[in-house]
């Protein structure tokens, strides 16, 4: 379903308020400009720490962290990430400790939270799947509103602005790029690569090119794991997955016009197909892990309670940033 197609119900509208409510600082998308021109003064404190952002007339709550170490006199790079389905934005920084990453690396992560509730958590309003909760918001557009705050707020500079996410996180990020590639310079889903919706077609289930088309490239890095028990890596699984992993990546290769496939072993389990030749030197790097489960590679093992296994032969987050390193954002 598009995301136009849902209304969150009142009473979890109260419960997202209820706890954004909470947070210790708010902002809204613009209202950090300087009204005299020129970018304003960082107002985050170094560390964790948890804001609300306004978008579609609701305060949702983002849980931001600033390295503790190193000059605070320039807009630092910003990561998004975004938590899988029934999670919240702590157990993700948990996950990926891409929060580590961060200290060790110089750039602020902003793990957002979803506003669908779910018994253990919060997921994701993923434009072209379909929801259980009618009416939710646009997470899309909270995603550019975050990136808006941030930014006019003097914190992040908007040319070095990346999204990962996990699983469902995963796949909003797949789709935020699809609609605005202007935004971020590239891309980490990990276990959850989309490229549009699902296409049913006489050779099966494949990205739906209308569901999913940038008018720019988006350098991609993605993880999956071949025995991934949620998101199948061949496809399959439940209806919002579909077509599987390689196809993903292989249609956003075809975006970025990408002209070369080499696939290199990195591990005794882990295997990279890069590709390359693409327009505006967008690369898509597919890590596979073989044997791997639904979990974040060089993540917190114990985080992924029947999952499968989690690698400890690479990072995910140490290598994403690597990625992102490589890349600037034009915004036209």
């Amino acid at each position: 379903m598009s995301r136009n197609g849902a209304a969150l119900g009142l009473a979890a509208l109260l419960a997202v308020a209820s706890l954004a409510a909470a947070a210790p600082a708010s902002a809204t998308p613009g209202g950090g400009s300087n009204p005299h021109g020129g970018r304003s003064q960082c107002e985050l404190a170094p560390g964790r720490s948890t804001i609300t952002v306004q978008s579609g007339g609701l305060d949702r709550t983002v849980v931001v962290h600033v390295p503790t170490t190193g000059k605070r006199s320039a807009a630092l790079p910003l990561v998004l990430d975004l938590h899988g389905s029934n999670s919240t934005p702590t157990e993700q920084l948990t996950r990926s400790q891409l929060d580590k990453t961060a200290e060790q690396e110089g750039f602020i992560v902003a793990a957002p939270q979803g506003a669908i509730p779910l018994p253990a958590g919060f997921s994701w309003n993923v434009p072209f799947t379909a929801t259980d909760v009618a009416g939710a918001p646009d997470d899309v557009t909270f995603l550019a509103d975050l990136i808006a705050t941030l930014t006019d707020d003097g914190c992040v500079d908007a040319s070095r602005v990346y999204a990962a996410g996990y699983s469902g996180g995963g796949r909003l990020v797949s789709q935020f790029a699809c609609e605005h590639p202007e935004l971020v310079a590239a891309i980490a889903p990990v276990a959850g690569l989309r490229a549009g919706a699902a296409l049913t077609t006489a050779a099966g289930l494949v990205p739906d090119p209308a569901t999913c088309a940038p008018r720019k490239g988006v350098p991609v890095i993605t993880f999956n794991g071949t025995a991934d028990p949620t998101n199948p890596f061949d496809g399959g699984g439940a209806p919002y997955w579909g077509y599987g992993a390689l196809a993903a990546s292989e249609r956003w290769a075809e975006i970025n016009g990408c002209k070369t496939a080499k696939e290199t072993r990195v591990s005794a389990s882990v295997t990279v197909v890069t590709h390359r030749g693409c327009k505006q030197h967008a690369a898509v790097l597919q890590y596979v892990v073989a044997g791997g489960g639904h979990t974040w590679p060089g993540g917190n093992a114990a985080a992924f309670p029947n999952s499968g296994v989690t690698t400890q032969e690479i990072s995910a987050s140490n290598l994403m940033w690597n990625f992102f390193e490589r890349y600037k954002s034009h915004r036209h």
